[in-house]
């Protein structure tokens, strides 16, 4: 059998923020140049995002007055956003990231027919928003009572596209070892980051980024009666020529810093059919065979890139817009959250009729080299 994604379970931190509350909250900022606010309003207001999450409770429109402890990264008093160091981003890390780790994981685990946390026989997490050790793997064996030999990978600091690498890592373990589990989890603590700034870079990161986690059960057993899965079917990695320098991720004094230049888009625009040619080589389709997309919203401007340039509909692109407008770019994390789209029959439109009993769907997502990386998956329900 091939291994297949059996359960997606979600997680989100309980604050939500409006784009609205938050537009108005950057462009507001004391310390910053004649034009800023002008491009902050432009470029959230563009975003196409209505809501997102965040650990960072001070943010939360709806509390009233500022709480009884110094505030740390926004002052409600004054209105000011202020400038922990990476120090204290990474503590909010530890204690904030393990209870959403925690509830994907158990709601992919609820959702698995047939499948228990006792059969669980690896653990795969991702995260590049944060660190401590023993880590999140070590975390969800302890939290949700596996065994002690279960067998622990951890993939960090891969951006967008972590989620790829555990799925392929998942796909490989299940068909080495056909009785296997494995239990993939990515959670992103991405506002932990944000600051306020006149830097382009720094104004975009700010009006898409959010918070959540996301969890896979992958496995090679056959799927329950009656139950959706997601057969894992051809994964891909592709370097494009150009963007080494135009997406990156490093560790600065004051959290971690992005850069996101404007010409993002515009490479992938160029390298998208490139990248594609090997998946669809390998999967022996072509793009008019392919009925669901799960491209990531790495902000609005790319899935309009990716729509255009591979000339897909409005219904196929409209799982990712949805993910983007209600949750915006929980950096690995988002893919999942589209895919269960997907699996739980909801991969079209707002309005579409129930997906056929078996669909093609190709999932896709950018990150730091450029890099891109892609699988095409069959959605079937079991027999």
């Amino acid at each position: 059998m091939s291994p297949s994604i059996h359960s997606i379970g979600t997680a989100v931190p309980p604050t939500i923020i409006g784009q609205d509350h938050i537009r108005d909250v950057f462009r507001s900022q004391p310390d910053l140049g004649r034009l800023a606010p002008r491009l902050i309003g432009a470029v959230f207001d563009g975003a196409q995002i209505d809501t997102r999450h965040t650990v960072i409770d001070e943010l939360g429109a709806e509390q009233p007055g500022q709480p009884d402890a110094a505030p740390v990264f926004f002052d409600r008093a004054e209105g000011r956003i202020l400038r922990p160091g990476t120090g204290a981003r990474n503590d909010v890390y530890v204690e904030r990231s393990p209870d959403l780790f925690v509830r994907a994981a158990e709601e992919a685990l609820a959702g698995a027919t047939g499948i228990t946390a006792a059969d669980v026989t690896h653990v795969v997490t991702v995260s590049c928003t944060g660190f401590f050790a023993p880590g999140p793997d070590y975390l969800l064996v302890r939290r949700l009572g596996l065994a002690p030999s279960t067998r622990r990978l951890h993939i960090g600091f891969m951006g967008c596209y972590g989620a790829f690498p555990a799925l392929r890592a998942a796909r490989d373990t299940c068909l080495a070892e056909p009785d296997a589990v494995v239990l993939v989890v990515c959670a992103e603590l991405c506002t932990l980051h944000l600051r306020s700034s006149d830097d382009t870079d720094a104004i975009v990161a700010s009006s898409v980024f959010a918070d959540g986690a996301a969890a896979a059960v992958v496995s090679s057993r056959p799927a329950a009666a009656g139950a959706p899965v997601l057969d894992l079917d051809v994964l891909e990695t592709v370097l494009t020529p150009v963007g080494e320098d135009d997406m990156a991720w490093s560790i600065g004094d004051q959290g971690f810093d992005m850069v996101l230049s404007s010409y993002v888009p515009h490479i992938v625009e160029e390298h998208v059919d490139s990248a594609l040619a090997p998946l669809l080589e390998a999967g022996g389709v072509a793009v008019d065979e392919i009925d669901g997309w799960a491209v990531h919203p790495g902000g609005r401007s790319i899935l309009d890139r990716v729509e255009s340039q591979v000339g897909l509909s409005e219904a196929q692109m409209a799982p990712s817009r949805r993910v983007l407008r209600e949750y915006g770019n929980m950096s690995s994390a988002t893919v999942l959250f589209i895919l269960r789209e997907h699996l739980e029959g909801r991969g079209g439109a707002d309005d579409a009729p129930a997906p056929p009993a078996v669909r093609r769907v190709c999932a896709m997502a950018f990150g730091p080299g450029l890099t891109v990386e892609s699988a095409l998956l069959t959605r079937r329900v079991g027999d």
